[in-house]
């Protein structure tokens, strides 16, 4: 008997089975392949026509709406780029919405890429759309829209396809939102190109309102020759809205791909502040502006850089970004190198153009003040300043004043949901530096507002000197606070309510003026230095307080104190924020014998907007009678027993002053408490 044949190796035994197993799957592939093949093959040759009542059916059934085709359909791959054409094409849109069609037109036809449609990304090659209608709606919940095919959940926004090539003809697109609200009504038509260069151009024109304004736009997107597809898409558009005019221009990588594409935007009109209120962002007023920057749109933000531009008679530049997520945001860093004073009149409620042409009181009157008023009566924007959060940082470098030379100015301001605050608000007057905080919280009503300015220690000579205060000669300073907290809606009602203390004080220094010796009150020696012309001599100031306590929108004098080298000042009364009128009396109390010193009140009166200064008080014509009455009964020298001051003025200790106390705390170079300074009233001695 023979022995077995030897049996074959284990590795010649593996190599076979894996031989039969791609041998399996290279058939099963290429039976795939073939079956590919034959589809994209019968679809080409039939171009896909016999699809049209499988694909209303699908298409219905998917979107939960009516799809019809009514005339010639095609759809295959041709050779790997899926073509749709389609005549009479319309799609419904759901019961709730007011037009009957979501989308119809008389023909369409479409190079679409097949893996942007399961990635997506919706990429079109190109399209061809003649006589569409679009109707674009968001329900009046704002939970719904017509473009989103789903029978429950939220709507999502509208986003347009990426198309590189398109040419459309006769095609409406309306656009109806209720929340925002924003109604637009669009057309769309080929254009004559003026470029020899431009193969396809497509105009776009339409109006429509957002919110309560209207608009109207134009655009031309300038596509190339088919042979340079691809190289650039040029976007032409203007858009007129709230006196404003809008242009905006730039190079697309598709006609439709606006997003992370660098545009160059300019606008300009005769107010900034009504176009920002187009979107719900409040500024303050300007005059006439013009800026230009580059917009960038990166999802729900935008960007705009490198921006230059006037406002009124005032420079503009730098960055700013608007953020349309769930709040609007607003935030900024701009820089003005010369800022007119009339286009800051606006920052406290002012027209800037009224107050050009006719001045602060009109400009006041204007916001509902009364007469004789300044402070300004225009209620704040609360309902806008509670849509929308913002953030700003702006430097300026000079303000154009003719009487305060104000420089350096560093603002910050944050908002959020209503609660406005400039901290800090810093700048430079006459060499002195001033820094300030305001806060003004809307979400109690009405507003709290807190007023915060600190001046730091600043030349007089320089700050007075559009008044008449010569800075030569001059080294007296000033230096000095402001709290106060009040409530109202309008900057007038605010103080109007307010509490808090005002307290300037002046160190030791010398004032020089024309009127030094009117302003010591001491008549006799003003009229002696007149006709001896030694008139410009500088007063020696040992130390002043010009303090007020405010209650209730009152302020009382808590002191007014000023000693000089001859005379001790002090003042009486007050003034009110509310009626806006002033109503004070100075009297000046030699330190040495004055034969012709007055020694009578000098009165402060009138209001904000005309101050008068009675400087032959009542006292002091009485006191005259007085003196003509002794001369005619005894002799002319007996009169002048009137004027005389005895220079009995009690000299000041300084250190209670330079501290900024209130009366009660004042003393004499004795130490002794004063009992001839204001304590907080308005009565006058």
């Amino acid at each position: 008997m023979e022995p077995p044949a030897a049996s074959q190796p284990p590795a010649t035994i593996s190599f076979a089975r894996r031989r039969r197993r791609w041998s399996i799957a290279r058939n099963v592939l290429l039976a795939i392949l073939t079956a590919i093949f034959a589809v994209w093959l019968l679809l080409f040759i039939t171009k896909g026509r016999f699809l049209r009542h499988p694909f209303e059916s699908i298409a219905s059934s998917l979107s939960d709406r009516t799809v019809k085709v009514g005339g010639n359909f095609q759809l295959y791959f041709a050779p790997l780029r899926i073509k749709f054409v389609a005549e009479e094409l319309a799609v419904s849109n759901p019961q709730w919405a007011k037009e009957n069609t979501l989308f119809a037109a008389r023909r369409i036809e479409a190079r679409i890429a097949p893996l942007s449609l399961l990635l997506g990304h919706r990429h079109v090659y190109a399209l061809d759309l003649d006589r569409g209608v679009i109707n674009l709606e968001w329900d009046a919940s704002h939970r719904r829209n017509t473009w989103t095919f789903a029978t429950s959940g939220e709507g999502k926004p509208f986003e347009m396809p990426r198309i590189d090539r398109a040419n459309i003809t006769g095609t409406q697109i309306h656009y109806i939102d209720p929340q925002m609200p924003l109604l637009a009504n669009l057309t769309i038509d080929p254009i004559a190109a003026t470029d020899t260069r431009i193969g396809k151009a497509v105009g776009l024109k339409g109006s429509g309102t957002f919110r309560t304004t209207p608009f109207r736009l134009t655009a031309e997107l300038l596509s190339p020759d088919a042979s340079l597809s691809g190289a650039e898409n040029r976007l032409q558009a203007r858009a007129w809205a709230a006196n404003s005019v809008i242009d905006v221009s730039g190079t697309l990588p598709a006609l439709t791909e606006f997003e992370d594409v660098p545009l160059k935007v300019a606008a300009k009109g005769r107010d900034l502040s009504d176009l920002m209120a187009v979107i719900d962002v409040v500024i303050p007023q300007t005059r006439r502006y013009a800026l230009e920057a580059q917009l960038v749109k990166d999802a729900q933000t935008y960007r705009f850089t490198g921006m230059t531009g006037t406002f009124g008679q005032s420079d503009l530049s730098g960055r700013f970004t608007v953020t349309n997520a769930q709040r609007l945001r607003l935030d900024a860093a701009l820089e003005t190198r010369r800022l007119d004073i009339v286009d800051a009149a606006p920052f406290i409620g002012y027209n800037p153009d009224v107050v050009a042409s006719q001045g602060a009181m009109a400009a006041a009157a204007q916001t509902g003040a009364g007469a004789r008023r300044i402070l300004p009566d225009a209620e704040l924007p609360v309902a806008m300043m509670q849509r929308f959060d913002a953030g700003l940082d702006w430097k300026i470098g000079v303000v154009r004043s003719k009487n305060v030379p104000v420089s350096n100015i560093a603002l910050k301001l944050s908002l959020d949901r209503g609660r406005l605050a400039l901290s800090p608000l810093t700048f430079s007057m006459a060499r002195g530096d001033v820094a300030s905080d305001f806060v003004i919280d809307t979400r109690q009503r009405p507003s709290a507002i807190r007023y915060d300015i600190r001046l730091a220690s600043t030349p007089m000579g320089r700050l007075l000197a559009g008044y008449g205060l010569a800075d030569s000669g001059t080294t007296g300073t000033i230096r000095g606070r402001i709290e106060l907290d009040g409530r109202g809606d309008t900057i007038h009602d605010s103080l109007a309510t307010s509490s808090g203390r005002i307290a300037f004080v002046m160190p030791q220094g010398t004032l020089w003026t024309q009127n030094a010796q009117l302003a010591e009150l001491d008549l006799g020696t003003f009229v002696s230095k007149m006709f001896q012309g030694k008139l410009k001599k500088p007063i020696e100031v040992n130390c002043g307080l010009l303090a007020f306590t405010v209650r209730g929108g009152t302020a009382a004098a808590d002191p007014i104190l000023i000693d000089t080298s001859k005379n001790v000042v002090i003042g009486r009364g007050g003034f009110s924020f509310a009626t806006e009128t002033v109503d004070m009396a100075f009297r000046a109390d030699g330190k040495k014998f004055s034969l012709f010193s007055g020694q009578s009140p000098v009165g402060l009166g009138g209001h904000f907007s005309e101050p008068k200064l009675q400087v032959i008080s009542p006292q002091l014509v009485g006191r005259a009678g007085a003196g003509l009455g002794l001369a005619l009964l005894a002799t002319p020298v007996a009169g002048l027993l009137a004027f005389v001051d005895p220079g009995d003025a009690k000299s000041t200790a300084c250190g209670p002053v330079l501290a900024g106390a209130n009366a009660s705390a004042q003393r004499t170079s004795n130490g002794k408490p004063r009992d001839d300074v204001g304590n907080g009233s308005t009565k006058k001695n």
